[in-house]
């Protein structure tokens, strides 16, 4: 091989062949870069065959190269994917499992509970359950069998005050076919400080919706400011501040919208909140989320109330 290569002449074929000086190169498949291998540009056309062999040997690998790398690509991403997936179900297997497992110790305990076997359940101290809260959201308080059940359960415990509350009025609604079917019932508004045997074995049941949450408030709010103008034109009021807490109780009074504060709150529906139920009555009340209305269960029921028995509230000054 002399120091100055003689050039030879390449052209690619119609039919993909390549041509080299004199030679017709047959190729099934390839790609030419600019400039070309060097193998190419410095090789003597005295062994053509040569040129052929290093030219076809360099291409094929990487062309072998290219084609493993596009292979293990796509199956890398899907064995990641894979593994995601396969992490992603067994974590839900898994809280799956648990939620099982205390949904049916729950239910246990709650068999348990209603049959008698555990003996401390068995009588309650409802001396300090003065007044109980019951909010069920609207759906589920369409389903006044199961509304009348509660009732009959609570009453037969001994709570003898409560108060029913779901935002959009249905029990409202409902009451007058509750009290058609319980006896044992009478309504807060009807309701006498007679303490004779007859009342005391009755439950009074006040029943709310959201009218006397925002709706009170603002009812209260414009029979003070009745009163106030009034003062002040007449110039009996000489006080700086008029509207204090105890004016706005006596005119949520007035409005038929204060009733007791009660001491522990039962939340049956889907959501983990009091739903509307008027917040100034919750200043030192427990919330206690019950799950579905449709699932009940007295044990349930039962282990609540006994747990809230044994909770000692600090109150500040």
């Amino acid at each position: 091989m002399s120091s100055s290569a003689p050039s030879v002449g390449i052209r690619l074929l119609d039919g993909g062949d390549l041509r080299i000086g004199g030679f017709t190169v047959h190729l099934t498949a390839l790609t030419l870069t600019s400039p070309p291998p060097k193998q190419i540009s410095s090789f003597s056309s005295s062994s053509p065959a040569l040129l052929t062999i290093r030219f076809v040997s360099h291409h094929h690998r990487d062309m072998a190269g290219m084609a493993t790398m596009r292979t293990i690509d796509p199956w890398a991403t899907k064995v990641v994917n894979l593994g995601i997936l396969l992490l992603w179900h067994y974590i839900h297997f898994i809280v799956n499992v648990c939620y099982f497992l205390l949904g049916l110790s729950v239910a246990i305990k709650s068999y348990l509970i209603s049959t008698g076997v555990l003996r401390k359940y068995r009588a309650l101290d409802l001396g300090k359950l003065r007044y109980l809260a019951v909010v069920i959201d609207s759906e589920e308080a369409r389903q006044t069998e199961k509304v009348i059940q509660l009732l009959q359960w609570l009453a037969k415990m001994g709570v003898r005050r409560a108060c029913f509350y779901d935002p959009e009025g249905v029990l409202e609604r409902s009451k007058d076919v509750i009290l058609g079917k319980l006896n044992f019932i009478s309504l807060l508004e009807d309701s006498t400080d007679d303490v004779s045997p007859a009342n005391e074995k009755k439950l009074i049941l006040e029943v709310a919706s959201k009218s006397d949450g925002k709706e009170a408030v603002a009812r209260a709010a414009n029979l003070l400011l009745v009163k106030y103008l009034k003062s002040k034109s007449s110039g009996e009021d000489k006080e700086e501040n008029f509207f204090t807490e105890e004016r706005m109780t006596e005119a949520l009074k007035a409005v038929g919208c204060r009733g007791p504060e009660p001491d522990l709150l039962f939340v049956y529906g889907p959501a983990r909140c009091h739903l509307g139920f008027p917040a100034w009555r919750l200043r030192y009340t427990e919330i206690v989320h019950m799950g579905p209305l449709k699932s009940m269960k007295y044990g349930a029921l039962i282990n609540a109330i006994y747990k809230y028995t044994l909770v000692r509230q600090n109150y500040g000054k």
